[in-house]
């Protein structure tokens, strides 16, 4: 079954850290890898992504404070999070492109994990 498996999120004091972890299953030939965030009553926003490269990217709020990487032997891309601060609470997605087992390019997203920091 394709999926994207997302683990890791939960409750922390602002300052805290946290590492959101997710896993691609029958996913095949996988380009880039993401993290998206949506708080509530706003738009989802892509908070970092790294290419099959390992080129990466992220909005300015969290540069500094966030680490993404991947394992592509593994197919699982990591998300390490410090200094986190109350803005940071959202519903955190795991996003990435790639083919299923039939050859058919498509984006796939993790069901979501929450992040909630407290102030």
């Amino acid at each position: 079954q394709v999926q994207l498996v997302e683990s890791g999120g939960g409750l922390v004091p602002a300052g805290g850290s946290l590492r959101l972890s997710c896993a691609a299953s029958e996913i095949f030939g996988i380009n880039n890898m993401g993290w998206y965030r949506q708080a509530p009553g706003k738009q989802r926003e892509l908070v970092a992504m790294i290419t099959s490269g390992g080129t990466v990217s992220y909005v300015a709020s969290v540069m500094g404070r966030f680490t993404i990487s991947r394992d592509n032997a593994k197919n699982t891309v990591s998300l390490q999070m410090s200094s986190l601060k109350p803005e940071d609470t959202a519903v955190y997605y795991c996003n990435a492109d790639g083919r299923n087992r039939i050859g058919f390019l498509s984006n796939y997203w993790g069901q979501g994990t929450q992040v909630t920091v407290s102030s």
